[in-house]
């Protein structure tokens, strides 16, 4: 069973950065793509970041293009994305998940067998 766990979320500052981790576990970690989604209070989840296995093949939701990075530790069996120039709009629960068969459609939800439990991120002064 493939577990996933995230942690890093917090309060911070507009302006400011935060990293989220995922630890998987219970898995061939190389063998899932991996991706960050969010949901801010009263909206639906949203795709913010996915890699491929290996790290070479990245996207990004337009919304977070050059402030946030996805990358991933095969060797740690980790997934991180840091954050950078939060601000307030970026508040909302951060869940990584797993792919082990990719569709094409990376920005769906229905494409990840497997979800973490979440992390908060509050952006606010």
């Amino acid at each position: 069973q493939v577990q996933l766990v995230e942690s890093g979320g917090g309060l911070v500052q507009p302006g400011g950065s935060l990293r989220l981790s995922c630890a998987a576990s219970g898995c061939t970690f190389s063998s899932y793509a991996m991706v960050w989604f969010r949901q801010a209070p009263g909206k639906e989840r949203e795709f913010v970041a996915r890699t491929n296995w290996s790290g070479g093949r990245r996207y990004y939701a337009d919304s977070v293009k050059g402030r946030f990075t996805i990358s991933r530790d095969n060797a740690k069996n980790a997934v991180y994305l840091q954050m950078n120039i939060l601000k307030p709009e970026d508040t909302a629960v951060y869940y990584c998940a797993a792919d082990s068969s990719y569709s094409g459609r990376y920005y769906a939800e229905d494409e990840y067998d497997y979800w973490g439990q979440g992390t908060q991120v509050t952006v606010s002064s």
